[in-house]
């Protein structure tokens, strides 16, 4: 049975933690700048016929989809020797569950990269000359409810796979296609979700935009959603499919 750890100071202080959490602010950054960037570009009349129908436009979906795919496994793989490339806070909370991470520490990555997101968004945001920033919300005839559980279920899916190729010590050789296999499965999950819920499955990819738009209404389905999908993937994965005898250490991530 995988247990939670709340961790102790001197570990979460330490020069390598120091180091992990630099990591994650700059893999947040990186990622959620490629991929707000990507959705301001096709929301944009300069690469869209109408402003109106660019969310529903099909070209700019996959666009978007493989715009934070792309993003995504680059920032994993940047920061995986480093903090274990968590760009999440789903993924950090459904790590913590899993007695991979203590709490401690899982702060202070949440701190990092909600930091990553929202600088990258106020960069967008003078980069592109002050154009509007998109945040995630609903689809017309969803409730919030529906919405809160898509995010549960694509967030389940993404950390599951996280623990099934980077975090499992039994991975082997499978580790190195991680953040390949990690990209892939939020592309994916965008193109079902996106035109649902948004498919963000990170907390911070949604939080970064609504404090650079000063929009926050429905943001706190991007946080239960996320969490409850990362926390079920926790408990479930390391319980089910990996061995008791493994003991994580605090440099694991």
């Amino acid at each position: 049975m995988a247990k939670i750890a709340f961790g102790r100071f001197d570990d979460s202080f330490s020069f390598g933690s120091i180091k992990a959490y630099l990591a994650e602010f700059i893999s947040t950054l990186l990622f959620v700048f490629a991929g707000v960037g990507s959705a301001i570009a096709f929301s944009n009349t300069l690469f869209s016929t109408s402003r109106a129908d660019a969310a529903l436009d099909p070209a700019g979906l996959v666009a978007v989809a493989v715009g934070h795919a792309l993003a995504l496994f680059v920032a994993v793989a940047v920061g995986a020797n480093i903090s274990g490339g968590h760009v999440n806070p789903a993924v950090t909370f459904g790590l913590a569950v899993g007695g991979q991470i203590t709490i401690l520490t899982g702060i202070f990555y949440w701190i990092a990269q909600l930091a990553g997101s929202i600088v990258a968004c106020y960069l967008l945001k003078v980069v592109t000359g002050g154009l509007a920033i998109p945040t995630h919300g609903v689809a017309a005839g969803m409730g919030a409810a529906q919405g809160v559980v898509m995010e549960i279920i694509i967030t389940f899916g993404l950390v599951y796979t996280v623990y099934a190729t980077a975090a499992d010590p039994k991975k082997g050789s499978l580790g190195t296609i991680a953040p390949i296999a990690i990209g892939f499965v939020v592309g994916a999950n965008i193109l079902a979700a996106g035109p649902f819920s948004g498919g963000s499955m990170n907390p911070a990819r949604s939080f970064g935009p609504a404090v650079a738009s000063g929009n926050f209404a429905g943001n706190w389905i991007y946080w239960v959603g996320p969490l409850i999908g990362g926390g079920l993937a926790g408990l479930i994965y390391p319980n089910v499919y990996m061995s008791s005898e493994h003991i994580p250490l605090a440099s694991d991530y």
